[in-house]
């Protein structure tokens, strides 16, 4: 590679899953001379408590192109997107398309990418569900099939694609949305108080609870089931909640949550989940979060693709089951679970198994030697 050598680099984001992971990375990008980083923004998320706030607040770059989407039926949606992304390929000639984790917009990306023969770059790659009912498993085998780089946070990661017969390309380097927190975590840090205080809450005495998943709005029972055990916690909670989830609320005519508010910026979820007693979710991205700051998660989906913080005791899947859920947030001393501080207790392992907080500096050394020629194939980084 010449000293000259500058590589163009479409990142697609859409959704907030998509900009937590996107916001290191454009740092590390930034930080690097040979890589120019384009940014499209679907329009996916065009609320702005779910779009441009977090663009502020992660200081993430304006993006360079807003396609506007917007909601619809899934492959009307994502239709739309494939053609939009094709119409900035067509003008910027990228050398290569990042895409992260499953949306709508992440498959949009991939298969434009692959349909232009223009290498892709998937971070958070190799998960699975294993369940084609679920609309993310279906985008992460759709961008799987159209990946030419793959960057796992996990070793279970590794071992699907492997499954999979894919060995090529692969690269273990951790869980990017931890570079965000760790890089962050004297900014949250500083809110901690200041959010407590805004919501009422006393540290280590009260639930942080999401629900946004399909199966969890869009199936009456299971909402039903999820919303009454909220009311029934045996501390305050507080509910940031969806706009799918709250449009669900109002179709079906129940009533919005007593601890529902509007949907909260990064930092500060991150301040209550750190100091929450529990956190209730059936969101990838919150597990995991929760597994950082040590703090106790259950589940509310059937299953997860974060097998190591159920396998070292820091997650428990109950699914929307109203009676298991409360039997583990209600009964004393089980296991290793210790009431009291609202922690786990301190010989539980907690391993790091997500990674470091420096998984952005990885792919970016990985992307530009594997466009520049330097071989790159099957390191494993993490």
């Amino acid at each position: 590679m010449t000293k000259n050598t500058k590589y163009k680099i479409l990142s697609i984001v859409g959704a907030r899953p998509n900009f937590v992971k996107a916001a290191p990375l454009s740092k590390a990008f930034s930080k690097n001379t040979c890589l120019e980083e384009i940014i499209v923004h679907t329009g996916q998320h065009y609320d702005y408590l779910l779009s441009e706030s977090f663009f502020k607040d992660l200081d993430i770059p304006s993006p360079h192109y807003n396609l506007g989407i917007g909601s619809g039926r899934q492959a009307w949606q994502l239709g739309k997107m494939i053609a939009g992304i094709d119409s900035v390929i067509k003008k910027e000639n990228p050398d290569a398309i990042v895409v992260f984790g499953d949306t709508n917009s992440t498959a949009a990306g991939a298969i434009a990418g692959a349909k232009n023969y223009i290498p892709v770059a998937h971070i958070e790659a190799g998960l699975r569900e294993f369940d084609k009912a679920i609309p993310e498993e279906v985008n992460k085998l759709l961008i799987t099939a159209s990946a030419d780089l793959y960057f796992c946070p996990t070793p279970t990661a590794i071992s699907n694609l492997a499954k999979m017969g894919i060995t090529k390309g692969v690269h273990l380097v951790g869980d990017i949305g931890i570079d965000l927190i760790v890089n962050n975590l004297g900014k949250i840090k500083t809110l901690e108080e200041q959010v407590l205080k805004q919501y009422e809450l006393k540290i280590g005495q009260y639930f942080f609870v999401t629900c946004h998943r399909v199966a969890n709005t869009e199936v009456l029972d299971n909402l039903e089931q999820i919303l009454s055990t909220f009311e029934e916690l045996p501390l305050p909670y507080v509910f940031p909640i969806h706009p799918r989830t709250r449009k669900a609320i109002t179709i079906t005519g129940m009533s919005i949550p007593s601890g529902a508010v509007e949907p909260i910026g990064f930092f500060e979820t991150q301040a209550l989940i750190r100091n929450a007693y529990m956190v209730i979710t059936d969101s990838g991205g919150i597990i995991k979060e929760a597994y950082f700051h040590k703090t106790p998660c259950i589940i509310i989906d059937k299953q997860t693709e974060w097998l190591e913080t159920v396998e070292e005791g820091w997650s428990v899947v109950t699914g929307p089951d109203k009676m298991r859920i409360l039997e583990l947030v209600t009964m004393k001393n089980a296991g290793n679970f210790t009431p009291a501080s609202g922690k786990w207790a301190p010989d539980l392992p907690h391993t790091n198994c997500l990674g470091n907080g420096t998984a952005s500096f990885k792919i970016v050394k990985i992307l530009k030697n594997y466009l520049s020629g330097v071989a790159t194939d099957n390191k494993q980084y993490a």
